[in-house]
């Protein structure tokens, strides 16, 4: 059974700032969590040393090599003492300093020994960097229309807005209807002289407007004001959005008993939207700050908190009913996160990502030839085919292009340029030029690591790993390219 997230007033203020972005909820799902980190360079141990900071339960690094004097250049996390130790045992050393809560365990062994050995090892961990669905709670998207059902109000709401008369005489009630009950019923109104229910076309839409403004008695009315502003939440089309619909129809939404929490809540989901819901989600049940009467607002907060309230206890009696069916512990979903589910119905997201070796096999040859076709990805397409190209270099001369001080740097440019064609061609990058100065600064800088990239970098590596940890926010899509020179970024979907 899931924990409730509980959290203790020290570790409230430890954690303060993070709180106010991702809640309790998120906070405890990153305290939960347990990350394996393969291999501790600069890159991954700034990443680890920003999810420690914010209090993720435990990280295990798998590194066999050991410190050398050029790592003190480029990672902060090992000192000249540490020169020929255990390189993941200092690393741990240092991580477990910043945060004492945070358990921080190594294994000296090489990551690739350790996957072809024992590759059960990584399954006790929330997350090793690697995975083709996601799935998103609380995807937070910057712009989304408050669930206030103006054009769908259940009848709780409908009774309040009728017991509220908008020809009042008194011109101090008049000012402080809110803006709710105005358009509830300038919506009812609309709906009784028209044969559509709700105005779609802009004429219509303008109508409504100037509907809503010939019930202002003076021009200092500032609640009929935000109620012609918010007009548009009148329009919204009722019912769920299709990426809601696809989800919900979407084949793992047929439960079995291996199913995850977040598929058998959308089962249930389904199901309350065809009974209960008539057609919606479950009511978000917040209210966004309006010009209006103190005991109006209040009696609107209590009708919406009350919705909400009753959605979510029908969810989850489904969510319960869909658990014992499958075989399953009917209370091992948290009334937390059915909670959390249902406030967020209406923004979940599914993330389904490509395999490193399928973009590798079969690289999406029409996002490359959009790429190959925009000035802004050209340099991206340039980098990225050039790691790719790197990465033969180094399995076929078993080192670096640049790496070594004494050898030809020119040599491994001419090699670093002919894999990187091949390639293009393999790619069916027809008529793509590979810039030279790509491929010599790719040599000339030999595989270096300069810490304010790794910094970035692991940044946000570390941003990512707490997207997919906390189930919020929308992690990104494909490969993502930095370019250190131009300072400048893409994600490339291939």
């Amino acid at each position: 059974m899931e924990r409730e997230p509980t959290m203790s007033e020290p570790t409230k203020t430890k954690y303060d700032r993070q709180l106010r972005i991702w809640g309790e909820v998120g906070q405890a799902a990153l305290e939960n969590a347990s990350i394996c980190l393969l291999n501790c360079g600069p890159t991954g141990s700034e990443a680890l040393k920003n999810l420690v900071l914010g209090g993720i339960g435990s990280v295990t690094v798998v590194d066999g090599s050991k410190v050398e004097i050029g790592d003190l250049g480029n990672n902060f996390m090992v000192d000249k003492k540490s020169v020929g130790e255990s390189k993941a045992k200092t690393v741990c050393a240092f991580l477990q300093e910043l945060n004492d809560a945070v358990r921080a365990n190594f294994v000296q062994e090489n990551p690739d020994s350790l996957i072809l050995t024992d590759p059960s090892f990584f399954s006790q961990f929330t997350l090793v960097v690697a995975t083709q669905e996601h799935t998103i709670i609380d995807s937070k998207p910057d712009h989304f229309l408050d669930d206030l059902r103006l054009n769908n109000p259940w009848p709780e709401l409908k009774r309040f807005v009728e017991t509220i008369d908008l020809k009042t005489p008194d011109p101090i009630a008049h000012k402080h209807i809110p803006y709710v009950v105005i358009l509830v019923k300038m919506a009812d109104e609309w709906a009784k002289t028209h044969s559509s229910n709700l105005p779609s076309t802009r004429e219509e839409k303008r109508e409504f407007k100037d509907l809503v403004k010939s019930k202002m008695v003076s021009m200092d009315e500032d609640n009929y004001k935000e109620a012609v502003e918010a007009t548009f939440k009148v329009f919204a089309p009722r019912g769920i959005s299709k990426e809601i619909q696809d989800i919900i129809d979407d084949r793992y939404a047929e439960v079995g008993s291996n199913s995850s929490a977040f598929w058998v809540m959308v089962a249930a989901l389904k199901e309350f939207i065809s009974n209960e819901g008539d057609g919606e989600a479950p009511l978000e049940g917040s209210m966004p700050d309006m010009t209006s009467s103190t005991e109006h607002y209040i009696n609107l907060q209590k009708i919406y908190h009350t919705k909400a309230e009753d959605d979510c206890l029908s969810m989850e009696q489904r969510v319960k009913d869909i658990l014992a069916k499958v075989g399953r512990d009917p209370s091992s979903i948290s009334k937390q996160t059915i909670k959390s589910f249902c406030k967020n119905a209406r923004k979940l997201k599914v993330c389904r990502y490509r395999t490193i070796e399928d973009e590798f096999s079969n690289p999406s040859a029409a996002e490359l030839q959009k790429c190959l076709a925009s000035e802004d990805y050209s340099s991206a397409i340039g980098f990225y085919i050039l790691l790719r190209a790197v990465d033969r270099f180094a399995a076929t001369y078993k080192n670096f292009p640049g790496q070594f001080d004494g050898g030809d740097r020119e040599e491994d440019a001419s090699r670093l340029r002919a894999i990187a064609v091949s390639l293009i061609n393999e790619m069916s990058c027809d008529g793509y030029e590979l810039p030279e100065e790509l491929c010599n600064e790719m040599c000339r800088f030999g595989a270096a690591e300069l810490h304010v990239v790794a910094a970035f970098i692991g940044g946000i590596a570390s941003q990512e790993v707490i997207k997919l940890i906390t189930k919020q926010f929308v992690p990104m899509l494909g490969t993502f390219v930095f370019n250190g020179i131009d300072h400048n970024s893409q994600s490339l979907t291939l």
